[in-house]
């Protein structure tokens, strides 16, 4: 591979020929050889977007050539269409403001504008004119992540809501045996327990939209220290309102500057409600594996999907592979909440530096739960099947069904005859027979697993 020799403020440096990048790139690469881990390319199509719509507001401000405008814009969009992963390289673990990640995009945008026009583009003077990596890094995160949530998470929950608000109708009669501690608990219906997940990915999901409004207010127009420096007045509304035409969700400037340079909290807030939803998917997918269980020495309930061999060395063997998948999602978000929130709170006087790392985990976190709220949505929700002869077997014995004669025995007796029943494994109706005053008829009535469903008093 071939070099060239680029310069900025700090001297001469190699960089390979087919980089599109420049002398600041290149140093951050050097000097951060930390992981494999770089920007997500959400996040990069979002800076991009960013300087698109700065050189149109700046164009409209009559800030910048028109002829250079241009070539911007049109660089822009070429990097839109066409991805070129390979020339955006700089390591996530870099310095706290993005200033690399910042100029990274600068340069390259410089570069192929460069081509375009017959005037000489500059990176700094040009593609980040009305900008610094102090505002454009902060309206990054927000904006990339105002676009994971409206575009794929949201989506994604509200498929699972409407397939788990189908199966509760569906199973709203087939009567369970309810479980507390682990143990057999008075009967539910299918369709109660699956209402319980639904009420759960509900409430999550209007928890994420009530954090939306402020994830969409940004921090761009704060420039360096949150005053503005060398931005027009008017530039933070004008860009705001290119940015919304450009990605069709609607941007408003920040309220205040300095707390979106110095604070990431708007941040901080939604990984909080991601990690509400990351812990309902572990619920979920853990009282799914749970009723699974067996097929044979297990609980038995259902029986999921079965989607690949579960074992390299017992044959036959399948798992409940997607909700063991989402409960790894889970707990990869709920790390990511803590490292956000000990990055959020680390900004220091006008400026926070941990962003490149808030924003990687912030979309990952966004990608994982969208990612797995489909898989979880098609691949065990939708097709489960209940096991009925089980459920059915293990409810005629099941004596907790006695609590329904606690008001007409009393608590003791009751017990007693719970007692009985699970000593000797016989039915609750029959050994209460034997220790009541009361007709079959009557314990039929009172003892009716899909009555007892409903909640009430038995009488």
């Amino acid at each position: 591979m071939g070099y060239r020799i680029e310069k900025d403020s700090m001297g001469e440096i190699q960089v390979p020929d087919n980089a599109l990048y420049g002398a600041q790139t290149q140093r951050a690469i050097n000097n951060f050889k930390i992981s494999s881990l770089s920007m997500p390319t959400d996040f990069i199509d979002t800076i991009i977007q960013i300087k698109k719509a700065a050189a149109i507001a700046n164009r409209d401000l009559g800030l910048l050539d028109k002829e250079i405008a241009k070539s911007i814009i049109d660089s822009c969009d070429e990097l839109i269409k066409n991805k070129r992963p390979e020339q955006f390289p700089i390591d996530v673990f870099q310095t706290g403001s993005g200033t690399s990640t910042n100029m990274n995009v600068n340069e390259v945008i410089a570069n192929l504008a460069s081509q375009r026009c017959a005037q000489k583009v500059g990176a700094n003077d040009h593609v980040n004119m009305s900008q610094s990596s102090n505002d454009v890094i902060p309206t990054a995160i927000h904006v990339s992540s105002a676009l994971a949530v409206e575009n794929s998470l949201k989506p994604a929950l509200l498929k699972l809501l409407t397939t788990l608000n189908n199966r509760a109708e569906e199973l709203k009669d087939s009567v369970k045996t309810g479980r507390t501690h682990l143990m057999d608990a008075m009967p539910i219906t299918f369709g109660q327990e699956i209402s319980g997940w639904a009420s759960q990915i509900k409430l999550a999901l209007e928890r994420i939209k009530d954090c939306q409004p402020r994830l969409q207010k940004v921090a761009q127009g704060g420039t360096a220290v949150g005053t503005g420096i060398n931005s027009h007045p008017k530039f933070a509304a004008i860009f705001a309102e290119q940015l919304t035409k450009n990605i069709s969700i609607n941007i408003t400037k920040s309220d205040n500057f300095f707390a979106a340079l110095s604070s990431q909290d708007t941040i901080v807030e939604l990984s909080g409600q991601l990690k509400a939803l990351a812990v309902a998917f572990i619920k979920i997918s853990n009282d799914l594996r749970l009723m699974n269980s067996g097929p044979l020495a297990g609980i038995g309930d259902i029986e999921l999907v079965a989607l690949q061999p579960g074992s390299s060395i017992m044959p036959g063997k399948v798992n409940p592979v997607v909700p063991e998948a989402l409960m790894m999602v889970g707990a990869q978000v709920i790390g990511n909440d803590v490292t956000i929130s000990m990055s959020g709170a680390l900004g220091n006087f006008q400026l926070n530096v941990m962003l490149p790392v808030i924003g990687y985990n912030i979309l990952q976190s966004i990608n994982i739960l969208a990612n797995g709220a489909d898989a979880l949505n098609h691949l065990s929700i939708k097709d489960f099947k209940p096991k009925m002869k089980n459920v059915e077997k293990a409810l005629s014995l099941n004596p907790i069904l006695v609590t329904a004669l606690n008001p007409i025995i009393g608590y003791q007796k009751a017990a007693t005859i719970a007692k009985q029943a699970y000593r000797e494994s016989r039915p609750i109706i029959d050994v209460a027979l034997e220790n009541t005053d009361l007709s079959r008829s009557e314990l039929e009535r009172l003892l009716d697993p899909l009555k007892l469903t409903k909640g009430g008093i038995a009488s």
